[in-house]
């Protein structure tokens, strides 16, 4: 029985001498709900970090949507004001063109009859032309009468509007009605792109069938993208030429872009209250920004200067604001005094502090605090 007793006691105090040391691994040592003490190896095996109130900038800001977007005239939807059908398109989505360039081939019987007519029209209009010419040289010499030299000069200056009018029909379907009156009919017309970029959108394939005004191919040039931003009806006053615009894309990347207010629109869209706001961008020549994407802004309408706190040394706790402000450093012990702060305004990184002269001078727990208030 002596030595169950003695087996006993030594367990117990084994148990007891665990207990004291896990006590002394805890983290933070609690005297009352508003002091922390800390000990210097777990002070820096949590890498705790000390600071003060430094002088940092915050924006006032209006928080606006929109997308990336190019002037009018450097998007162009390319389509043909006759219908026909689409015998080739060398061009696939993300290529580059250059004005001028080759986008797309069409093929019709009517562009044979639009032709032939002209042809016929243009041989007419010499026979008319000479009727017309002596019709004139006899009724100046009281030869014919009026009636047939006015009727000579209807006939001859219709025939030239018909004419004309094909003429500058032929120059839109991209043919040479120099060729067509030497007889080279095709039964192909040609569609150029009217401006350098990329395709953006491909409507067709070979074979197909396109009606007038149809979209074929889209063209999008993005030597010069902007920010087109919406912004509520209550924030425009705010607005000025030239402030700042921070901005993201926010399914794309988390990287912040510059960008500044070049025009602020004059009317309100009825249905959102809101009006529109045309941005620049900066060193857009080193993105990959597509016509399109949506963003999230916000323009910087006022900055100014206050002294702030790191988000990592603020808790909020029941609505309140608390720091760590270190009371005393000895003895390998760090205690710190749980203080309630004012906040104000926050960037991403800081938050203002509205009662400073409580924490002037002081140092505060910057990296950590989180935890041992949390706990």
């Amino acid at each position: 029985m002596k030595h169950i007793y003695i087996i006993l006691f030594s367990l117990v105090l084994v148990s007891c001498g665990k207990s004291e040391k896990n006590t002394e691994s805890e983290v933070n040592l609690v005297s009352n709900d508003n002091i922390i003490t800390v000990t210097q190896s777990q002070f820096e095996s949590e890498k705790m970090e000390l600071g003060t109130l430094t002088d940092q900038s915050f924006d006032e800001i209006v928080k606006a949507n929109g997308f990336i977007d190019v002037p009018p005239q450097n998007k162009a939807s390319i389509s043909t004001f006759i219908g026909g059908f689409i015998k080739r398109t060398p061009l696939l989505i993300g290529d580059k063109v250059k004005k001028g360039q080759l986008v797309v081939t069409l093929e019709n019987t009517e562009f044979i009859e639009i032709q032939q007519q002209y042809l016929e029209v243009a041989e007419q209009l010499n026979y008319l032309k000479s009727e017309f010419e002596r019709q004139q040289t006899l009724y100046n010499e009281k030869i014919t009468s009026q009636k047939n030299y006015l009727k000579a000069e209807s006939t001859y200056k219709s025939s030239l509007a018909h004419y004309n009018g094909l003429r500058k029909k032929l120059k839109m379907m991209n043919l040479n009605p120099t060729s067509v009156e030497q007889g080279k009919i095709s039964s192909t017309i040609n569609i150029y792109a009217p401006i350098s970029g990329f395709v953006t959108k491909v409507n067709v394939s070979n074979g197909s069938y396109v009606s007038p005004s149809e979209g074929i191919i889209e063209i999008v040039n993005t030597d010069h993208i902007h920010l087109e931003l919406s912004v509520f009806e209550k924030d425009i006053l705010k607005i000025k030429k030239d402030q700042t615009i921070n901005f993201k894309i926010p399914e794309a990347s988390d990287d912040v872009f510059k960008a500044e207010v070049h025009l602020v629109g004059t009317s309100i869209d009825e249905k959102n209250r809101t009006i529109k706001v045309h941005g620049h961008i900066q060193d857009d020549e080193n993105t990959n920004f597509v016509t399109g994407m949506f963003v999230d802004a916000n323009i910087i309408t006022k900055s100014k200067n206050s002294l702030a706190l790191p988000k990592n040394s603020i808790t909020e706790i029941d609505g309140n604001y608390y720091t760590l402000v270190l009371n005393n450093q000895k003895e390998n012990k760090y205690t710190f005094d749980k203080t309630k702060v004012e906040v104000g305004k926050q960037s991403e990184d800081y938050i203002e502090i509205l009662n400073t002269i409580d924490l002037k001078d002081k140092k505060v727990l910057t990296i950590g605090g989180f935890m041992l208030m949390g706990e």
